[in-house]
């Protein structure tokens, strides 16, 4: 081995999250020392299915491994790497240096190719350049892919508010990874369209996107639906059956409504994702799956915990990359964009002529608290159209609950008749915060800046314990 380096000269532009591969811990130990010296950050492993079992959770700028490794070799981890994360770099170090192997090196997708004993500056200076080529490159391919999918970014996906911005630049961040994604928002706010959208701006894209509700199907059902079953498995199992984690092989299997997955079921779930493998009911062979899981509930994972609804450690498992889709009513005149959307694609299919809100339509749906989310919008805007003359839905055609203003919580207070104690106004605003809210007490707490055990404490006191946590 040559002599330690000097200096650390490695400039922040080019440090690095290496990842060193190595059956011989003393020398992934040397390595991460030296590597660390210079600026970097390193982890190291002695097997390649750690090699990617880190890779897939991790963001590396590079990888150096040997080519003979214990349980496989380096051109397979390369390979593999290659599919999983086509822009890594990967530096094969070997003591055999022959033409042959470095060729079947680069015919891997390695980046570079190194023979022992190798000069510690001459691969820093390599890695270096790995690191520079990495982030280039994943610069470039998200260049063209922003400007791709700009106006729209997301076709699904419409809206110009700050909190939908915000949506579709976590959106693109989670597309360029293979993290699971859980989504979260109120009922009707489009989880399953966010889920889609992280889906086709992925490298997955071209691959299956399947779809499961968790809360849809039987208890006795879902194992057989999420890992299929071989033929005579039970009494109506009289084919065999794939299940959706095979079928989502290559591509992105959504689980919606998560958390009502039944609690016998949850270490079963936990075991695929911790081993990218699937047992079908009845059968004593595991299979390996490629998946990218994202998942959506418009249940407090948290509170379930607490409950004992849901396993804790399949939460951290499912909860890597976390999007909170936002409510309609929080994103001001996108409720118009969304609402135009809607009247052309259902006159369109409808062969009506309808192509505009009037100004008191417009008005009415911008005033309008939208309990119901986006799917209420489409709800609303279909009935409409059904009843509307001529081309444009008036406001006579909206339903008369959009056409009746909201009751007040609060009572007049420069009416002196009706006024009321502090404490009695206290009650009547909470309740109805929680009515608006639909009864979860999660989303009142957060709307009324409050602890949630306060809330709880308030509701016992006013006999209105029950609702959704």
């Amino acid at each position: 081995m040559a002599s330690e380096p000097s200096s650390p000269s490695t400039s922040p532009a080019e440090r690095g999250l290496l990842l060193v591969v190595d059956d011989d811990a003393a020398l992934c130990e040397m390595l991460a020392d030296d590597l660390t010296r210079r600026g970097h950050e390193v982890k190291w492993c002695t097997t390649s299915e750690k090699a990617l079992e880190l890779a897939t959770h991790e963001p590396f700028d590079t990888v150096i491994t040997d080519l003979n490794l214990r349980t496989s070799s380096g051109l397979e981890l390369t390979r593999e790497l290659n599919v999983r994360q086509p822009f890594l770099p990967v530096i094969i170090i070997t003591g055999f240096g022959t033409i042959e192997a470095a060729v079947q090196g680069i015919r891997a997708g390695a980046y570079d190719f190194i023979t022992k004993p190798f000069d510690f500056d001459a691969l820093a200076l390599t890695i270096e350049r790995a690191v520079r080529h990495f982030r280039l490159q994943r610069e470039v391919h998200r260049l063209r892919r922003e400007v791709s999918l700009n106006q729209p970014r997301f076709p699904e996906l419409l809206g110009k508010s700050p909190p939908m911005l915000e949506l579709f630049r976590i959106v693109s961040r989670a597309a360029e990874s293979n993290a699971t994604v859980l989504v979260t928002g109120e009922s009707g706010v489009g989880k399953e369209l966010v889920a889609r959208a992280i889906h086709q701006a992925s490298r997955r894209s071209a691959g299956p996107f399947i779809a499961i509700n968790c809360g849809a199907l039987p208890e006795h059902l879902l194992e057989s639906e999420f890992f299929g079953h071989t033929k005579g498995a039970f009494t109506d199992a009289r084919t065999e059956r794939l299940g959706v984690f095979r079928e989502a092989n290559g591509g992105t299997l959504f689980l919606d409504e998560v958390g009502e997955l039944p609690l016998a079921l949850q270490p079963k779930l936990l075991r695929a994702l911790q081993e990218r493998t699937v047992r079908p009911v009845g059968s004593d062979r595991e299979f390996p799956v490629d998946v990218r899981i994202v998942c959506a509930t418009n249940v407090d994972l948290q509170a379930a915990i607490e409950q004992g609804k849901f396993r804790e450690d399949l939460y951290y498992r499912l909860d890597v990359v976390h999007l909170e889709v936002p409510p309609l009513r929080s994103r001001g005149t996108d409720v118009l964009m969304l609402a135009q959307a809607f009247l052309e694609r259902l006159a369109k299919r409808d062969q009506k002529p309808v192509r505009a809100l009037s100004p008191e339509a417009a008005q009415c749906l911008l005033g309008y608290d939208w309990p119901g989310n986006v799917r209420e919008l489409l709800n609303v805007l279909e009935r409409s159209l059904a009843l509307t003359e001529g081309d444009t839905v008036r406001l006579v055609d909206l339903p008369e609950r959009l056409r009746t203003p909201q009751a007040s919580a609060l009572p007049d207070p420069t009416e002196p008749a009706t006024m009321l104690p502090l404490a009695e106004m206290e009650k009547r605003y909470i309740l109805k915060v929680l009515e608006l809210k639909k009864g979860n007490k999660r989303q009142a707490a957060d709307a009324l800046q409050v602890d949630r055990s306060t809330l709880y404490r308030k509701l016992a006191q006013y006999g209105a314990g029950g609702g959704e946590e």
